[in-house]
């Protein structure tokens, strides 16, 4: 239920809630993270899920509640996402994103994702088009270097185990 408040916080057309139940008990390529600010328990602010297919993983959603956007938590589920896209042994992650997005689109790119295709009236919504972004291999030096870097100013950002406080993996059933 705390998600599902995020997600119709966030987006004007966003998942039901069957889709959600599917994805936590029917989809084995499913990982999905949650962000809480305060302590264990406090409610989720921010959430997001990919899929690890073959070599690839593919973000399908990130949300930030409104009123916590512009904080960080995008950020620091956008990189806990690519972390357990890594430790799962992924080539790359990919994701689509709306053309308009311009703040998510910076995000990613800070994350070394860049444009590779269209996909032409993606969304229901508007009919807008998404823009299609991948990162370069995840063991590259060059990428592990950018992860090393991007996770040294998230600790400075939330310190005491960032990573352990405010985020929490939500494995399939």
């Amino acid at each position: 239920p705390a998600v599902m408040d995020i997600e119709r916080a966030a987006y004007t057309s966003g998942w039901p809630t069957t889709a959600f139940e599917r994805e936590l008990t029917a989809n084995a390529l499913a990982r999905y993270l949650v962000a809480r600010e305060g302590p264990p328990g406090a409610p989720p602010v921010a959430f997001g899920g990919l899929w690890l297919m073959v070599d690839q993983a593919h973000i399908v959603t990130i949300a930030v509640r409104p009123e916590c956007q512009r904080r960080g938590f995008g950020r620091l589920v956008l990189h806990g996402l690519v972390e357990l896209a890594a430790a799962a042994g992924m080539d790359s992650v990919t994701l689509e994103v709306r053309v308009s997005n311009e703040p998510a689109r910076a995000l990613y790119r800070r994350y070394g994702f860049y444009d590779v295709g269209i996909r032409k009236r993606y969304y229901a919504d508007n009919h807008e088009d998404a823009i299609i972004m991948t990162t370069e291999r995840l063991d590259s030096p060059p990428y592990r270097r950018r992860l090393d870097r991007l996770r040294a100013d998230l600790e400075a950002r939330f310190p005491a185990g960032f990573t352990a406080r405010h985020l929490e993996a939500v494995q399939p059933a």
